[in-house]
């Protein structure tokens, strides 16, 4: 399903935001954005344990879940590659 969804970033996944710098913090930003477009973009993958899903930006990754009835993605978590899992 796509078209306009809202976009709602968790506290947590903010303060992890702030710790992002210049460049990366920028195309983390874009990919959030267009999420709210296309909820589930192409190389999207759903997380099994959690009704999660995940999109990569380089070494980092966007965690988030989808409210389909009420068109709206949550953002739960970003983090580096190595720790966003822990």
């Amino acid at each position: 399903m796509t078209g306009s969804y809202s976009v709602s970033v968790k506290r947590s996944a903010e303060k992890e935001l702030r710790g992002v710098r210049g460049r990366e913090l920028r195309r983390l930003i874009e990919h959030i954005r267009a999420l709210a477009q296309k909820p589930r973009p192409a190389g999207v993958e759903k997380l099994s344990t959690l009704e999660r899903y995940r999109v990569r930006q380089g070494d980092w990754r966007i965690l988030y879940e989808i409210d389909d009835g009420a068109r709206v993605v949550t953002i739960v978590k970003v983090g580096h590659r190595k720790e966003v899992y822990r």
